[in-house]
């Protein structure tokens, strides 16, 4: 692709997500498209937020989960990045329309107190520089169709990582917890939704750990030149499968002694 086309490809993405009307399969505008495209379009759209004064709050991991990878046959998590509009609170309600398919996903997010840079970063790295993990959910939203109608294809990773890695919320629990004060791997989550019990997971299913999570996005950041900075958030990728919520959906995530999320969609 071209710079050309990486730019209208943000902008129909943009105009989509401001109207509410998806747009056709990247992947099929554009057959020879390529990971790096894809990252590409996510960086015009960064740009373009920064100049609507937009800030970003931090960044989420997606596809940590080996069953996620295997379905899309490809053999690395991707990432998007968290703007100063996608942060809720726990128990908040979010206005009919604001988005086009909202699903959540449970996971377990890191609040940092010191940047993080490099491609040699460790775990003991993000121990370091994590300020505390906290329950959380993520929303996700899909400004690209799912499937085109007329030949049955269905989305593949390029369009999701176009699509700003399908981001579009972040809802942050109340309970603040030391990285050291669980075993990370062992945290999980009963989601429901309506009082239904939809989804449950364990933070292994994170690339064995999601501190390791954490690690690979730190990487993958320097490698263009960027880093984790503190303050900000980092969601550290989905222990179940997305959870649809259509309009009337009251969603909790229970992590037990870790605390527990909720947020509903008008």
């Amino acid at each position: 692709m071209t710079p050309d086309e990486h730019a209208q490809a943000a902008s129909d993405l943009l105009i989509a997500e401001q109207t509410g009307k998806q747009i056709g399969l990247l992947s099929l505008q554009y057959p020879g498209i390529t990971m790096d495209d894809a990252y590409e379009i996510q960086n015009a759209i960064y740009r373009a937020k920064l100049e609507q004064g937009r800030n970003v709050i931090g960044w989420k991991i997606g596809l940590t989960s080996k069953a996620m990878r295997s379905a899309l046959n490809i053999d690395i998590p991707d990432s998007g990045i968290l703007f100063d509009d996608m942060l809720f609170q726990s128990g908040d309600s979010i206005p009919a329309g604001r988005f086009i398919q909202p699903r959540i996903e449970a996971e377990i997010a890191f609040v940092m107190k010191k940047s993080l840079a490099g491609t040699d970063v460790t775990q003991a790295d993000v121990i370091d520089a994590t300020d505390y993990v906290v329950p959380s959910i993520e929303i996700l939203d899909t400004r690209i169709l799912r499937v085109d109608p007329d030949s049955g294809k269905a989305r593949v990773i390029f369009d999701t990582i176009s699509d700003n890695a399908a981001n579009a919320g972040v809802v942050l629990g109340k309970e603040q917890h030391p990285i050291d004060a669980h075993d990370l791997r062992w945290v999980g989550a009963l989601v429901y939704c309506n009082d239904e019990l939809e989804e449950t997971g364990l933070g292994a299913g994170v690339l064995d750990n999601p501190i390791e999570s954490v690690v690979w996005l730190a990487r993958r950041m320097a490698q263009y030149g960027q880093s984790i900075e503190p303050g900000q958030i980092i969601l550290s990728g989905s222990f179940i499968r997305p959870v649809e919520c259509p309009s009337g959906s009251q969603i909790k995530a229970d992590f037990g002694g870790f605390g527990s999320v909720e947020i509903g969609f008008d």
